[in-house]
C-alpha cells in the first residue's frame, strides 16, 4: 500500500486544517515515510508515537528563526501522524506507545499496514487511487498552471 497513505494523509490534513499554507507534497511524503521501516519486515521507531513526536520536535528545533521553511516541513511529522491512524500502528498499545508501554513492542510482530488480508489490502489501495482521482478532478489539476502551482509551492490551487 502506497497510494492509500498518500490519500490517507492528503484528505485528512485537507479536512482538518484546510489551510492554504501546508505544503502537501512534505504531507505525501510523512504519510509514506514509515513504510521504510518495510525493508526489515517489522515496525520500528516511525510506527510509534514517539517517533512521530520526535520527528515534530527535531523540525521545530531545526528551523527556529525559519518560519516559511519550519510551516514546509511541518508537514512531514503530521504525514506521520496520519500514518499512524491509517496504519493501525494505534490498534498495538505496545507498539504505539514504545517505548512507555514497555520495550517490547518494536520490530516484534509484522507491519500492522499489512497485517491484512490481501483482499483488503488491494481494496484499501483502490481506495487511495480513488482518492487521488477526486484530489485532481477536485483541484483541476489536469491544468497546467494547477499541477505547476502544487509542484511549485506544494499548495492546491483554491478552485470554486
Amino acid at each position: 500500500m502506497f497510494f492509500f497513505f498518500i490519500a490517507a494523509a492528503v484528505l485528512a490534513v485537507l479536512f482538518v486544517f484546510d489551510s492554504p499554507a501546508i505544503d502537501y507534497r512534505f504531507v505525501a511524503l510523512g504519510g509514506v515515510l514509515p513504510l521504510l521501516e518495510g525493508v526489515t519486515g517489522r515496525p520500528l521507531v516511525l510506527h510509534t508515537l514517539l517517533g512521530s513526536v520526535a520527528l515534530m520536535t527535531l523540525v521545530m528545533a531545526a528551523t527556529v528563526g525559519r518560519r516559511i521553511l519550519r510551516r514546509r516541513l511541518l508537514g512531514v511529522p503530521i504525514g506521520t501522524f496520519v500514518f499512524l491512524v491509517a496504519a493501525g500502528s494505534w490498534t498495538r498499545r505496545d507498539l504505539f506507545w514504545w517505548p512507555v508501554g514497555g520495550l517490547d513492542g518494536i520490530a516484534e510482530r509484522p507491519l500492522p499496514e499489512f497485517d491484512r488480508a490481501p483482499v483488503v489490502l488491494v481494496l484499501l489501495e483502490l481506495a487511495g487511487v480513488g482518492a487521488l482521482v477526486w484530489l485532481v478532478r477536485r483541484f483541476d489539476l489536469t491544468r497546467p498552471a494547477h499541477l505547476n502551482e502544487l509542484r511549485r509551492t506544494g499548495r492546491l490551487p483554491r478552485v470554486d
